[in-house]
């Protein structure tokens, strides 16, 4: 058997608000709309599907699960994700890797990564 992802759901409280933001930041569209979920199409580079699920109570603590995105230019990439609405929390190394944790408007963390 084999399993595989096809898709990574955030919940979030507002679905069609942040779908403005992974949208243009994915450069991607919504694919499936049924009101509290919305479904974003992979694009080459994302690999899977994007969901944005409503729930009731607000996000606390660290995200359990987050999304760690790769690029060749990771200054620039962070500028034009903070332009978009993400928040920059901060930049880390380890030998041959660097990477930089953000999070979107709604405050789920993700990071943006360059290396090896």
């Amino acid at each position: 058997m084999a399993l595989s992802i096809g898709m990574v759901t955030i919940d979030c409280a507002a679905p069609r608000a942040l779908a403005e933001f992974w949208t243009r930041a994915l450069g991607t569209s919504i694919a499936v709309d049924v009101g509290d979920f919305l479904m974003l199409a992979p694009n080459e580079e994302a690999g899977v599907a994007l969901g944005l699920q409503r729930v009731p109570e607000p996000r606390t603590g660290k995200n359990r699960v987050h999304l760690d995105m790769t690029t060749t230019d990771r200054q620039a990439e962070v500028r034009r994700l903070v332009a978009l609405g993400a928040t920059e929390l901060g930049e880390h190394e380890a030998p041959g890797f660097a990477w930089t944790v953000l999070a979107d408007p709604e405050g789920n963390e993700f990071c943006v990564a360059t290396g090896q």
